[in-house]
């Protein structure tokens, strides 16, 4: 599913979009070692995939293997827990600037929830992740 709300999120992206992420359930977050120079946006139609580590991390594949970790100001609340969230935004391209929205599952489809900013996407090599 994350690929096909991920794939009609680049479709839409010069008139805006929405994507949904879902952490891969029965994983430990991997180590992380940051292989350069933060960057405030990276192109939408590059993003392959997205997992939410905790209230304040998501990390996001793009075209290959090169992965960006974005540390967001604060904690979203239930970010962690609902490991899922919506954007908009009417560039090709998500930044430092943008704001994500918790979505919560229930009831006859998805409910939003709290709102956040987006920090800086730092290129990042993540270590294979263990099996719990």
């Amino acid at each position: 599913m994350r690929a096909i709300a991920l794939a009609a999120a680049a479709s839409l992206a010069v008139t805006g979009s929405t994507a949904i992420a879902k952490r891969d359930r029965g994983e430990v977050p991997a180590a992380t070692t940051t292989t350069g120079k933060a960057v405030s946006c990276i192109p939408l139609r590059s993003i392959r995939e997205s997992r939410v580590r905790n209230d304040r991390v998501i990390d996001f594949r793009t075209t290959g293997t090169k992965w960006y970790r974005n540390t967001l100001p604060n904690d979203c609340p239930s970010l962690g827990f609902e490991e899922r969230f919506s954007y908009k935004t009417s560039l090709s391209q998500l930044c430092s600037t943008d704001i994500i929205t918790v979505l919560y599952s229930g009831g006859p489809g998805l409910t939003r929830g709290a709102s956040c900013g987006l920090g800086q996407f730092e290129p990042v090599t993540i270590a294979k992740a263990v099996k719990r």
